[in-house]
């Protein structure tokens, strides 16, 4: 079996004397193996894993084509290098086709440069290799897969977002405070073909008026007191990406006109110059506000919002969706146990139901701190209801659309009968309707179903 330093190389021909030479010449520098045909070199193939398949076309038997498709089905699929006595551009064409990494002829074979090509299809394979890696690592923490939530204003969220990704239209998110706004953004960006650009964040509400616009647009030496050099705004620093407005109902009418300018010319100027800049940059926003009020009471300007939002997104808030608590306080709990070297795995019957009858005014974002919270307290691996902050101790409401009239339980109930009479409350107040059932507890029509079956409430 060959080490991480030296790779393992499979030379497969028909004829001994080049097989048994191209092992001579590549022994002292590959962990070599050889195969007299397409039938050995299957079963090495199986046997070992290679990183590198240096095979003949024409050989007795099954051809060397045909091997190679073979190898590049494997899970973790060699280098293929084609060599052939017959060579041809056809022959070339059909080789790339059926997967090979390179092609060289036998007539023309030397064995510097067959090292050479080697070592260069070896570097093509570990740069991808990493590009992909790195890709999955994004895609765990910024893909669509780490919003969760079954709810089908959830699911309309991840629809949408996978649409809009890969075009290159404005996108306005809105919602409460906590609602997980900015990954939305982050979703939008990683799936998007900016994915290898930057992804530029500024919080609008975090600047007063007379630096966002420096900020975003940028400022020559002297442009205003204390401007000792040229700054460059976040527009710029954006470029070949995507830049993302937080808190965009937050900015003045100066910076509004700007802004809508850049949206529909991608042209600018910094703050003390003339000279006109041009930026390619997607604009994603997000608020918390309602920006239609604001266009009705003269604060915000109605042809930047129709510019912005081309394609809105909205973010439920918690409580309407509160089914999804679990789920979501499960992958915080891992999140936090990992961070904090703690043996915690689950969460009590009695944690759980605190959290579901609390009303969460701070949506996800205070469910993601109350499990920190309680994973810091914890004394033992399960996280019981007197890890949790005091508000979620004592919740004053519980969870529906609009928060249910009335406590789902007041003594102690497993998790399960607490779920079994959310139903039972949801079908009662809808009088048996399961569509409207289903739309209050936040839910799919499909998982109503399955869950009143397996509470043997289907005759309800």
């Amino acid at each position: 079996m060959s080490t991480p330093s030296t790779p393992s190389l499979l030379i497969v021909d028909d004829e001994k004397t080049t097989r048994e030479g191209l092992r001579a010449a590549f022994e002292d520098k590959f962990d070599v193996y050889v195969a007299e045909d397409a039938a050995r070199a299957s079963q090495l193939l199986e046997e070992e894993s290679f990183a590198v398949m240096l095979t003949d076309l024409r050989m007795a038997g099954e051809d060397g084509l045909k091997l190679i498709r073979r190898a590049k089905s494997l899970e973790h699929p060699p280098v293929c290098i084609l060599m052939t006595a017959y060579g041809s551009e056809d022959v070339a064409v059909q080789a790339m086709k059926e997967g090979a990494d390179d092609y060289i002829s036998k007539g023309k074979l030397q064995i510097d440069e067959l090292e050479l090509r080697i070592r260069r299809a070896l570097q093509r394979q570990n740069l991808e290799s990493e590009n992909r890696q790195l890709h999955q690592r994004l895609e765990k923490r910024f893909g669509v897969e780490n919003i969760i939530g079954e709810a089908p204003s959830m699911k309309e969220v991840f629809e949408t977002i996978r649409a809009v990704a890969p075009t290159k239209a404005t996108v306005l998110i809105t919602g409460e405070s906590g609602t997980g706004k900015e990954l939305v953004a982050k979703a939008i960006h990683q799936n998007s073909t900016r994915a290898k650009g930057p992804m530029v964040t500024v919080n609008c509400a975090a600047l007063p008026s007379t630096l966002l616009e420096s900020e975003l647009f940028g400022a020559e030496r002297g442009a205003y007191t204390g401007a000792h050099e040229r700054r460059i705004g976040r527009i710029e620093q954006a470029q070949g990406g995507t830049l993302f407005l937080d808190e965009i109902g937050e900015i003045d009418a100066t910076t509004q006109v700007k802004l809508l300018r850049f949206l529909g010319e991608r042209t600018f100027e910094r703050l003390g110059s003339s000279k006109t800049l041009t930026a390619d940059v997607r604009l994603l926003t997000a608020t918390n506000k309602d920006l239609m009020t604001l266009v009705k009471d003269g604060k915000f300007r109605e042809d930047l919002y129709y510019r912005l939002a081309v394609v809105p997104i909205h973010l439920p808030p918690l409580r309407s969706r509160a089914l999804d608590i679990p789920a979501l306080a499960a992958a915080f709990l891992k999140e936090f146990a990992a961070d904090n070297d703690k043996p915690v795995t689950s969460i009590s019957t009695e944690a759980l139901e605190l959290m579901l009858k609390y009303h969460w005014p701070g949506n996800v974002r205070e469910l993601r701190a109350a499990i920190e919270h309680a994973v810091v307290l914890c004394r033992g691996d399960q996280i019981l209801g007197r890890d949790l902050p005091q508000p979620v101790r004592t919740p004053q409401s519980v969870y529906t659309e609009q928060a249910t009239r009335e406590q789902l339980a007041t003594g102690k109930l497993s998790m399960k009968d607490a779920e079994k009479q959310l139903l039972i409350h949801a079908l009662q107040e809808t009088g048996g309707n399961r569509t409207l059932a289903a739309k209050q507890l936040g839910i799919s029509r499909r998982t109503l179903h399955r869950r009143l079956h397996e509470f043997d409430l289907e005759e309800m």
